[in-house]
């Protein structure tokens, strides 16, 4: 196995396709890509979903464009997602599904967002996602024994145009830009902190 430093243009999520996040840190992960992209955003989860983005305490730049979309069920729920990434204007769907993501959805997902000319960003329960995505990341806090802060642990672990990846990062929440802390690069076929606290209430 070799490592090589990687830049953070490795989170860079390709346009018209929708992507998969899973682990404890998939909601920080998700934010990092809505400040990298312009233009309006939509994040989409459950009506009895217990935490919901808290608009004004979101980074600079983000809760004004955000649009937050609370289906009834799991059927409106994926209706919504399909006619967001649809929806040209949008730059980013987010989406938080409570159930595993069937391959049918996942390519409904894919031929959406290629029609909208969006991205989509799935937040997924562990191993629920679906086989259509066109990338997958495990996204988890780290410990940080020598500053009071918070580090991230992203792992692509499914990518169909490339290599997979894991790299421990400091983001502090505040911009588009991410400070690795330690970098590594898998060269593997593709399988085919800030202010983050009170984000969520």
């Amino acid at each position: 196995m070799r490592f090589e430093p990687a830049s953070d243009d490795a989170f860079t999520l390709r346009q018209r396709r929708v992507h998969e996040a899973e682990g404890r840190g998939r909601r920080a992960f998700a934010l990092l890509q809505a400040a990298r992209h312009s233009g309006p955003l939509v994040w989409i989860l459950p009506a009895h979903a217990v935490e919901v983005p808290m608009l004004r305490g979101l980074p600079l730049g983000i809760g004004e464009r955000l649009h937050l979309l609370r289906p009834g069920s799991e059927t409106d729920l994926l209706w919504c997602i399909e006619e967001a990434l649809r929806a040209v204007p949008v730059g980013l769907v987010i989406a938080e599904p409570s159930q595993p993501l069937s391959l049918t959805a996942g390519r409904r997902f894919q031929l959406a967002a290629e029609a909208g000319r969006t991205t989509g960003l799935m937040l997924i329960q562990t191993d629920a996602g679906s086989n259509a995505t066109e990338t997958r990341w495990s996204c988890d806090p780290q410990a940080n024994p020598q500053a009071d802060s918070t580090l991230h642990r992203w792992t692509l672990k499914k990518n169909k145009r490339g290599n997979l990846g894991s790299w421990i990062l400091n983001w502090n929440g505040a911009s588009a830009a991410v400070h690795m802390v330690s970098a590594g690069w898998r060269a593997t076929p593709a399988c085919g902190t800030g202010p983050l606290k009170g984000l969520l209430h």
